[in-house]
């Protein structure tokens, strides 16, 4: 099966059938970071909020983090149970992908950047090339305590350009 030509511009995220579906991630691997949920904070802005989320620079150990890729895509819910697996029927999920998230600004009404794969021909040397990726900047969640994520918290997931 073929995409049809700017698909994200003409379907919701509801719409898209699992091809379309697949080729909207960036391939960022953000969604691999360990995140920690700071139950206890609460913003001044938002008095309502009572969590916030921080990302970590630690990732999952079945990532290859010189490609970005997850080496075990199809098993990575059974693998990792704590695995984000985003969907059309779980798009709440989105409040824990970073801003960047290609699902996260589409499903917010905006464009795909201009370093996403389907728009440049170079695949995803574009992002890497961005810095939108987490290539060369993670550790892997063998090597640290889980105890010490607080100690890995970092703020360029939350980087988002275009």
């Amino acid at each position: 099966m073929s995409l049809e030509k700017n698909f994200w511009q003409t379907k919701s995220l509801k719409e898209m059938n699992r091809e379309e579906w697949e080729a909207i991630c960036d391939g960022c691997a953000k969604c691999c970071l360990h995140k920690i949920i700071d139950e206890n904070a609460s913003q001044a802005d938002e008095p309502e909020q009572t969590e916030e989320l921080h990302f970590t620079n630690v990732v999952c150990s079945v990532l290859n983090t010189k490609t970005c890729a997850c080496t075990q895509y199809e098993n990575r819910s059974v693998l990792v149970p704590n695995c984000v697996t985003l969907s059309p029927d779980n798009l709440a999920q989105l409040v824990y992908m970073p801003p960047s998230c290609s699902y996260r600004r589409l499903h917010e009404g905006k464009t795909l950047p201009s370093w996403h794969p389907l728009l440049n021909k170079n695949k995803k040397s574009e992002m890497h090339k961005a810095g939108m990726s987490v290539r060369g900047k993670t550790i892997f969640d063998r090597d640290v305590d889980e105890q010490d994520f607080e100690d890995h918290i970092v703020v360029w997931p939350l980087n988002e350009i275009d």
